[in-house]
């Protein structure tokens, strides 16, 4: 299953989970698009703001795996990829939910022996700067075996 084919009706956003995603120039121009249209409902819905872009709207809040990982690959930040068994196959982003409402936790990971590991930090630090640009919180944690990520929320 690719990423984009989850919803039959539109576009999805890259979480690096499962999948893969079909690359080249009509995933860009729907990653723009979608993008575009991320930002206009921030337009739209933040009118109380001086910047109405910089700080996510309720749509984010409610979907933030999704508005984290759109962020991300508009950003031009690759996802993972998994093949169909589950093996991943790709290094990049993956977003995942946290448990705890509105949080979402971003990884850095690939296929046994990418290296992944020893490049989270740097790939991390673009991720977290990628994302603070639109309004949201990004934390660098170390969790088990010491793995670095992301524990991101929208600010309020």
């Amino acid at each position: 299953m690719t990423a984009d084919s989850g919803r039959p009706d539109g576009f999805e956003a890259a979480t690096g989970a499962q999948g893969t995603v079909a690359a080249g120039p009509e995933r860009e121009a729907a990653v723009r698009t979608a993008f575009e249209g991320l930002l206009q409902i921030r337009r739209l819905m933040n009118t109380d703001s001086v910047d109405p872009e910089a700080a996510p709207a309720d749509w984010e809040r409610h979907r933030p795996v999704r508005a984290v990982a759109l962020i991300l690959e508009a950003a031009g930040v690759p996802p993972s990829a998994t093949d169909t068994e589950g093996t991943r196959t790709a290094t990049g982003y993956r977003v995942t939910a946290t448990g705890q409402h509105g949080t979402v936790m971003v990884e850095w990971v690939g296929p046994i022996g990418s290296g992944a590991a020893y490049a989270a930090r740097g790939a991390l630090a673009d991720c977290a700067a990628a994302l603070r640009r639109l309004g949201w919180e990004a934390l660098e944690v170390r969790g088990p075996r010491n793995r670095r990520h992301l524990e991101v929320e929208p600010l309020p």
